[in-house]
């Protein structure tokens, strides 16, 4: 997700440039897929603010039986992207001292989305992925997926809880 920002770079402050999302990003962790929505560029003082809306293809893996999912996520994108030369003078350009260099607009004057995206998706990623609420995840002992086949190690139990089992046995 790139975009070349040096006309904006050279309109006065305040100019602004509005993209239709409509991409397939084949990059980092978590990106699975399709990504579709709307991005709003605005020339500050200093950079380039990105503000947008889009709809993220994610893909996790369950945390009970690692099997993999996918699923869609709504994104709000709000980040300040600073140039590391100037599109005038060709000159380097400081880094405000509280930006985060990741957010840079390289020297061909592209600003790239793909990081945000991901950092953004990681606030919004669950703790605990699931493939679906009542996953009954994989035996201890021999690792079978319990969702597909029974297991055949007969799921030995810690032998602390050896008691607790008996007492089940005996009510049924």
């Amino acid at each position: 997700m790139l975009y070349n920002v040096s006309q904006l770079l050279k309109e006065p402050i305040g100019s602004t440039r509005e993209y239709r999302v409509d991409e397939i990003v084949d990059g980092p962790e978590l990106l699975a897929g399709k990504v579709l929505g709307q991005v709003n560029l605005l020339h500050t003082h200093q950079g380039v603010l990105v503000r947008g809306q889009v709809q993220v293809e994610t893909a996790w893996s369950c945390s009970r039986c690692l099997a993999s999912v996918t699923d869609t996520a709504s994104l709000e994108i709000e980040e300040e992207y600073f140039p590391v030369i100037d599109v005038i003078t060709g000159r380097r350009v400081p880094m405000p001292e509280d930006a985060d260099p990741t957010f840079s607009i390289d020297a061909n004057h592209t600003l790239d989305l793909t990081e945000v995206l991901r950092q953004c998706l990681i606030t919004e990623a669950p703790m605990k992925p699931l493939c679906r609420p009542e996953c009954q995840g994989l035996c201890r002992t021999c690792g079978v997926n319990l969702n597909q086949a029974a297991c055949s190690c007969g799921g030995a139990s810690d032998p602390r809880w050896g008691a607790l089992a008996d007492l089940l046995r005996n009510q049924n």
